[in-house]
C-alpha cells in the first residue's frame, strides 16, 4: 500500500486487510522499487515511521509476546486439531481427508468451533490460532 496517510487507523486497516507492504508516497524510486522486490519474495516492509509505532504498539500491549493459550480452553483436543488445519488453509474437504472422517463431520467441528469460541468466519478462527499460540508464524 503507498499512502500520504501513516495514520494509525490507515495502518492497521490495511495490514488486516492482508497487504505486505506500507510505505508512505514520499519513498524515493529505490525505496519503491526495493519494496516491490521485499514483497514479491514473500516478506513484509513497513515504512521506518509505522515500524516504529507498531513495535511501540506491540511492546505496550500487556500479553506482548505472549501466546493466550487461554482462548482454547473451551475446545476439545480433536477441535484444537481442526482448528490448526483450519489455519493451515484446508477446505472442510481436505480437513476431512486428514483426519479420515467425513466431510459433514469435518464442517461440524468447525461450527462447533465457531460456536464456541462466538466467531463467524474462518479468518477469524486464523487469527485466533495465532493469537493463542497454536500457530506460531514462520513455523511452516
Amino acid at each position: 500500500m503507498l499512502t500520504t496517510f501513516d495514520l494509525d487507523e490507515h495502518v492497521y486497516a490495511a495490514l488486516a486487510a492482508g497487504a505486505s507492504g506500507f510505505l508512505l508516497k514520499d519513498a524515493t524510486p529505490d525505496e519503491l522499487f526495493a519494496a516491490i522486490r521485499i514483497v514479491s519474495s514473500g516478506e513484509s516492509l513497513l515504512a521506518p515511521s509505522v515500524t516504529t509505532r507498531l513495535i511501540r504498539e506491540f511492546v505496550a500491549r500487556p500479553t506482548a509476546g505472549h501466546p493466550r493459550r487461554d482462548l482454547l480452553a473451551e475446545l476439545t483436543e480433536r477441535e484444537r486439531e481442526v482448528l490448526l488445519l483450519v489455519a493451515q488453509g484446508l477446505s472442510n474437504a481436505e480437513i476431512a481427508g486428514r483426519l479420515v472422517v467425513s466431510p459433514a463431520t469435518a464442517k461440524t467441528h468447525v461450527s462447533r468451533i465457531l460456536t464456541k469460541l462466538d466467531l463467524r468466519d474462518r479468518t477469524q478462527l486464523v487469527v485466533l490460532a495465532y493469537e493463542s499460540g497454536l500457530v506460531v508464524p514462520g513455523a511452516g
